[in-house]
């Protein structure tokens, strides 16, 4: 650990957060939005239902683009963190990073219907295929920074901290989104504009374009305090080639260990399936609401502030957790809980309760005089959601506490080079499943329910792993 970062540790062990901590946590805040208005709440549901046209071809196409995206994460994410380990220095590479989503979310303002005078389907996948894999790959070198900014009696709060300001960045950003651009015009209540701002034009769906400009300059401008702040290792002198070399023979060399390390091995494993299985949630899971529900852009901008309140309540809660009643029982919590509630979520449609109870959205009355969301099916559908959005939240905070807590202290980044690996070996395997299944049985429904077999898988074999510190081997 480098000279500034211990003294970031002990003047954070006196005065709470530091500084570095809370810029490292706020790095959350500035890329997390990216996950919740592209892959759940906005861009997604646009692109498979209104630039498609086919809600059923448009999952499919969905699953099959991340799938290929999750190909070259699980390709080069390990070597990447192997690097980081030799090259020392984190931040110029996240540096890098930023810099390839920026434009390439800045350029999603031209994925228009039938691509009249806007991108084509393959190439909007394109973009999509490289934000996703800039986004992972700047995960591995944020995440392998956590043991070196904080205490380790801090690291399941200040990673629950970060999780849960990525979540409120983008709760404001769908609130400004809906009150600003999607509202204005299509309801007579005195607090709204008029029209939307800057011009923006809703029958060529620019208010759920705007979604990839925003978050473009969102991104750079939070991510600023990182780059101020938070203590980086000491760049290595070696050439770019050399580390390369040296990254390779390194993650070869910890694969190899892994057969002395099997409690690690047996964690790394269970994580793989079961975070397959949430990152699926996250990717479909606006898909899957807009096809079934038929909901508009309005309906996908209140369904997402509500969801993201409760997200920014489960990082909180998943370091509540962690702290309480250790890493292991609070990922089997979160991964338990998020069965059930997929379970839930896919018993429910707009003529049919949890399976077996019949509903008639035309005779039967409206819930509330609220315009929006006044069915039960919808009503039960966002609650099950709801609870689905605090425990994957809690989960990814838990998880990554449980890495640092397993890993040897010498032997930390090397470690979260195979953290990243696990999460990203079959990073195609969660899309994939649900855009093969989706064309199997040409139903969301199908394809949405295959996420199971990930959750359960995770869920049995987190069973077998115990929390305690590995030894380093040399």
């Amino acid at each position: 650990m480098s000279t500034a970062s211990t003294s970031v540790l002990s003047q954070s062990d006196q005065r709470g957060y530091s500084k570095g901590e809370l810029a490292w946590a706020l790095f959350e805040w500035a890329r997390t939005p990216y996950v919740i208005l592209i892959t759940i709440y906005v861009f997604a549901p646009y692109f498979t239902n209104t630039v498609v046209g086919d809600p059923v071809r448009g999952q499919s196409i969905w699953g099959y683009t991340n799938g290929i995206a999750g190909f070259f994460i699980a390709a080069f994410a390990p070597l990447f963190g192997a690097i980081a380990d030799k090259g020392g220095s984190r931040k110029p590479w996240i540096a890098v990073f930023v810099a390839i989503m920026a434009p390439s979310l800045f350029l999603l303002w031209w994925a228009m219907p039938g691509a009249d005078g806007g991108l084509s389907i393959w190439m909007i996948a394109v973009l999509i295929i490289v934000i996703a894999i800039a986004f992972e790959y700047s995960s591995v070198f944020h995440n392998s920074m956590l043991p070196h900014v904080t205490t380790p009696a801090k690291l399941g709060g200040l990673s629950g901290l970060g999780l849960a300001s990525g979540n409120a960045g983008a709760l404001i950003i769908l609130i400004t989104m809906l009150f600003c651009f999607a509202l204005p015009g299509t309801i007579d209540w005195s607090f709204l504009p008029e029209a939307p701002l800057f011009g923006l034009d809703q029958s060529s769906y620019q208010h759920a374009r705007i979604s990839g400009p925003i978050l473009a300059v969102w991104l750079v401008l939070f991510s600023i305090p990182l780059f101020l702040y938070t203590p980086d290792a000491k760049r290595s002198p070696q050439p770019m080639s050399e580390l390369v070399i040296q990254g390779l023979q390194t993650l070869i060399a910890t694969l190899r260990k892994l057969k002395h390390f099997r409690n690690v091995a047996t964690y790394l494993l269970a994580r793989m399936f079961y975070n397959d299985g949430k990152t699926a949630i996250l990717i479909f899971g606006g898909v899957y609401a807009v096809g079934i529900f038929g909901w508009d852009e309005v309906r996908m901008l209140i369904y997402g502030i509500f969801l993201s309140t409760f997200a920014v309540l489960g990082g909180f809660v998943g370091g509540w957790l962690d702290n309480t009643f250790g890493s292991k029982k609070a990922i089997l919590t979160s991964i338990g809980v998020t069965t059930i509630g997929v379970i839930a979520t896919v018993s429910t449609t707009p003529t049919q309760i949890l399976f077996f109870i019949p509903y008639d959205p035309v005779t039967a009355p409206p819930v509330w005089s609220f315009p929006y969301f006044n069915t039960w099916p919808e009503i039960i559908f966002m609650s099950m959601m709801t609870v689905l959005a605090i425990a994957i939240t809690a989960a990814y905070a838990n998880s990554r506490t449980m890495m640092a807590r397993l890993a040897p202290p010498s032997m930390t980044t090397e470690f979260f080079g195979l953290y990243a690996l696990s999460g990203t070996a079959t990073a195609f395997l969660a899309p994939m499943t649900v855009g093969f299944f989706t064309d199997l049985f040409e139903s969301q429904r199908a394809g949405y329910a295959s996420i199971l077999l990930l959750l359960g898988t995770g869920l049995a074999l987190m069973l077998f792993v115990k929390q305690e510190q590995a030894k380093a081997i040399h």
